[in-house]
């Protein structure tokens, strides 16, 4: 059955990777280790943290947070991906097109940056506050709001997109039903959505990114007038791993969503938010725990316990 039988009335077709039937192998080697590798880090990054006392503070607790929504995250793409490539067959339901967890746990990961580092500024900018300030109430709250905020503003914009009537064709260029890509489809009136859309984006994009760009220009503000080069360098790398993980987020998401449509190329558009969904999450653990020395140091401790209880 060709791929243009496959879909019905209420299916649409994910053509990212069909085109590439040669490499689809090699896609499906690849894009298995990399899901792997995301769920056994992210996941080994919480078991580290919770049985590890001395990783019982705010930052650690923020840093399990953000690794269980990075692995299910993973869990929202990577396996219809992989199902997608096994059996030849591309369609999902409109039901499924909605995206409602890619979206939410992208809102997610976003907010939590943020709380991430104001964390960050609260411990270098004002350090002796910082047990009164990120009290257990306190980082409990933190993240509740965040996936509060998240869940409801992920939920607005599938609300209004199962209201949509689709009368173009149900192919799309693209390996997941990304927002962009599904709109291009829909023949209903799109105004209110788009303008829901974008306060979505004020709301979920540039507040917290502005909470960022202004504890990190506090951040740096105080280290600047530390005078020596070692109690810099102490405290820059208390938050080089969250600024990464933060350059790395914002990057793909400005390279996915915002280049000029006339550098989008139909390999780009697919191979950059592989990047974005695929790659990133992976990275996470293992720039937190190469670049944290309490990381690394735990999760030595955790190893060595588990080949005492082995042996």
């Amino acid at each position: 059955m060709g791929v243009a039988n496959q879909t019905s009335i209420s299916d649409f077709l994910l053509l990212g990777f069909s085109q590439h039937t040669e490499q689809q192998p090699l896609l499906f080697g690849l894009f298995l280790a990399v899901y792997l590798v995301t769920v056994l880090g992210n996941l080994l990054i919480i078991l580290v943290i919770s049985s590890d006392p001395r990783l019982h503070t705010p930052m650690y607790f923020f840093l399990a947070n953000l690794s269980f929504t990075d692995t299910c995250f993973s869990c929202t793409i990577i396996p219809k991906v992989l199902l997608n490539i096994h059996t030849q067959h591309y369609t999902i339901s409109h039901t499924g097109c909605l995206m409602f967890f890619f979206m939410e746990l992208t809102l997610l990961d976003d907010f939590l940056l943020a709380v991430m580092a104001y964390d960050r500024y609260v411990a270098i900018c004002l350090p002796l506050h910082y047990t009164t300030i990120m009290g257990p109430q306190r980082c409990l709250l933190l993240v509740a709001t965040s996936w509060l905020s998240s869940h409801l503003l992920a939920f607005s914009l599938c609300l209004l997109m199962s209201q949509f009537s689709f009368c173009a064709s149900h192919a799309i260029l693209h390996f997941f039903c990304d927002l962009l890509p599904l709109l291009k489809l829909a023949c209903s009136d799109t105004h209110t959505f788009l303008l829901m859309m974008f306060a979505e984006a004020a709301l979920s994009g540039v507040v917290p990114l502005t909470c960022v760009l202004v504890s990190y220009a506090h951040i740096i503000h105080t280290i600047l007038r530390i005078p020596s080069a070692g109690g810099k360098h102490k405290v820059l790398s208390t938050c080089g791993s969250h600024l990464t993980v933060v350059t790395l987020f914002y990057g793909t998401v400005f390279l996915v969503y915002f280049q000029p449509s006339s550098s989008n190329s139909a390999d780009t558009g697919v191979m950059a938010p592989v990047v974005y969904t695929m790659v990133t999450p992976m990275l996470n653990p293992f720039i937190y725990s190469l670049r944290n020395s309490d990381m690394k140091g735990a999760l030595w401790r955790e190893l060595g316990t588990k080949r005492v209880r082995i042996c």
